[in-house]
């Protein structure tokens, strides 16, 4: 499956989580609800996942956790706040930088909807 048709259906399960939680609540909440939801749908899901990184002569094991990757394609990070800032936004470029992924969710919960301002994809050469 191509990361773009992984995406809508995704982005399917993301509201469909919203739409049960609705905003306000931590993010390991979201993030558990929304593993649980793709597992259902039979993909492969991994929560926690650490990114190894190298900084002059010295190797992280891991330097960064990112919070879910989907079929080993899409990587989501979840957010539980007020507004995306553009710290989130890097964030996510990086990990897809340092995974060598193409395509990321960056999902905000604590929004009344989700919508483009709370649901957005990052590229990486994709």
């Amino acid at each position: 499956m191509h990361e773009n048709e992984l995406s809508y259906l995704i982005r399917g399960a993301a509201y469909k989580v919203h739409n049960a939680l609705g905003p306000g609540l931590l993010e390991s909440v979201y993030e558990s609800a929304l593993c649980y939801e793709l597992k259902k749908t039979g993909f492969e899901v991994k929560s926690q996942v650490g990114i190894p990184m190298k900084y002059e002569d010295i190797q992280f094991d891991f330097g960064f956790r990112l919070d879910i990757i989907v079929n080993d394609l899409v990587i989501i990070e979840i957010k539980s706040v007020d507004s995306l800032m553009d710290v989130h936004f890097k964030q996510l470029a990086t990990y897809l930088k340092l995974t060598g992924k193409k395509l990321g969710l960056l999902i905000n919960f604590n929004s009344l909807k989700l919508d483009k301002k709370s649901l957005v994809r990052i590229v990486n050469n994709l």
